[in-house]
């Protein structure tokens, strides 16, 4: 599968707890990474700044869904699933 043009959703739902250049301590769930270009593609793309943890997620239908909304809701309930216990909202 390919990435879903102008959706940015595995560059938006998710927290990144790696540093990323612009971003030293990471960026929290729901942020933009601010290495996404007005096409909201990413600018590190096959570089070797890019965090291990964006090189590692791949586009896959079960979590693209049909939309980007679907991408979104996906990836928001993974942040959710895996957040350790002492960070999750009550």
């Amino acid at each position: 599968m390919d990435c879903r043009p102008r959706c940015a959703a595995c560059c938006i739902a998710p927290s990144i707890s790696s540093p990323i250049p612009g971003m030293p301590r990471g960026k929290p769930a729901g942020v933009p990474c601010v290495q996404l270009d007005e096409a909201l593609r990413c600018r590190l793309f096959g570089r070797p700044e890019r965090p291990a943890v964006c090189t590692s997620l791949l586009p896959h239908e079960d979590m693209c869904g049909a939309s980007r909304e679907q991408a979104m809701r996906w990836l928001g309930r993974l942040e959710q699933e895996t957040m350790p216990a002492v960070l999750r909202p009550q």
